[in-house]
């Protein structure tokens, strides 16, 4: 078959680890052989954030916002260890966390179902869509170590005055304090995006905060969702169906449970982070989460939601086998050829990432898996074999050929 021709390129940010192994295989296997693939590419990996100073990250955020798609590997976030390591000048900010705020964007996180791998939730028939805030928060935020006898304050100034407020008063111990913020401008996209999404997926959003203790900071939040629902959505919402409601986040942990899943439910930036795991684990595997952010004026950035996957990393330099679920890896870049083709019109491109999707959920079906699959395969019809991460990327061709000559 002649390769399918893209008109304008997608960025292309790739990372660290065994995910950045992963990756060029998935194109080398997967994608190249089938498209004439047009990419802006940058190396977001660790040392060349470094050797640039990371401002690779930045110009790689800037691309996105030109060419309207990207598509990102999972990326080192340093911790004191990873600076040792590396022998890194700094400890460089989080890479998503950078793009994130020059985009603006929302996270949208759901989980890819299959047969054979069954929730933990028996109710969750339906994917739940965790959306996150992808501005400020501890992401942004400053904190500092006090000795004994230090006072915290939080102290605003304008041009003609400044307000304080007493945090704590550190007479008997030492102890640590840390300052966060956020924008109502970033709240407002946020809340725009998440009812963009309901009405796209034809799905009721739920928000939730904790406003009953953080009744400034959170309650803003609240406010803002109300306000922008009531003035801009309400209508369009009770066309389509479907309904928005806030909660408390503890309340919504408890209706999530419950719940057959089929709703976008909105969080703050810690409490998506830490929520969307939840969800992703609950429905089966890390690695069976997607990932896509979206900015206010429609561009998108596709990626998995789990990190390098450092251990089968360090497995892989000695030489061994490993078996490293690539699903969300593979969908990440099926996700961006895909609204690639539906924004230029290229309906080759959106079929041919339906086709390389489909083989993926069928080859996971057939009991043809990865080892976090493996124990948790459940389809008594199917005896599961466990495959090598590059064995489970030659399947998933294998059944996309047959497909494709079908």
């Amino acid at each position: 078959m002649d390769k399918i021709k893209m008109i304008t390129p997608i960025v292309e940010l790739d990372g660290d680890e065994m995910t950045r192994i992963l990756w060029q295989w998935i194109k080398d296997e997967l994608i190249l052989p089938y498209v004439d693939l047009k990419t802006e590419y940058y190396d977001l990996s660790l040392p060349n954030r470094e050797a640039t100073k990371d401002q690779v990250t930045v110009d790689a955020a800037e691309a996105i916002k030109k060419y309207g798609v990207g598509v990102k590997c999972a990326t080192i976030t340093p911790n004191k260890q990873r600076v040792e390591e590396y022998g890194l000048s700094q400890m460089w900010r989080s890479p998503n966390g950078t793009v994130r705020a020059i985009l603006d964007g929302t996270i949208f996180r759901e989980p890819i179902l299959v047969k054979g791998i069954k929730p933990i939730i028996p109710t969750w028939t339906n994917p739940i869509i965790v959306a996150r805030h992808a501005y400020g928060d501890v992401y942004r935020g400053q904190e500092i170590k006090v000795e004994k006898g230090g006072l915290a304050e939080i102290v605003v100034k304008y041009k003609d005055r400044e307000e304080v407020k007493k945090v704590f008063d550190f007479t008997a111990s030492d102890g640590v304090f840390q300052g966060t913020y956020n924008l109502d401008a970033s709240i407002a996209d946020y809340a725009r995006c998440c009812f963009r999404y309901g009405l796209e997926k034809k799905q009721d959003v739920w928000f939730s905060t904790k406003d009953t203790i953080s009744k400034i900071y959170d309650h803003r939040f609240k406010d803002i969702f109300q306000e922008i629902y009531d003035n801009e959505f309400k209508d369009e919402f009770q066309k389509a169906g479907i309904t928005y409601f806030y909660t408390l986040i503890d309340d919504a942990v408890s209706r999530v449970i419950r719940s057959n899943g089929g709703y976008i439910w909105a969080c703050k930036n810690y409490d998506g982070d830490v929520m969307s795991d939840m969800v992703a684990t609950a429905f089966g595997s890390l690695a069976m989460m997607t990932s896509v952010l979206v900015s206010p004026d429609g561009k998108y950035e596709y990626e998995a939601a789990h990190g390098t996957v450092t251990r089968h990393y360090y497995k892989y330099l000695k030489g061994e086998t490993t078996s490293t679920n690539s699903v969300a890896t593979i969908f990440a870049w099926t996700g961006a050829l895909r609204k690639r083709g539906e924004l230029d019109g290229l309906k080759d491109l959106v079929a041919f990432a339906d086709a390389l999707e489909k083989a993926c959920l069928t080859t996971i079906e057939s009991g043809l898996v990865t080892g976090d699959l493996y124990v948790i395969f459940d389809n008594p019809d199917v005896t599961p074999k466990k495959l090598s991460s590059r064995e489970f990327l030659d399947a998933i061709k294998n059944t996309l050929d047959g497909n494709l000559v079908k």
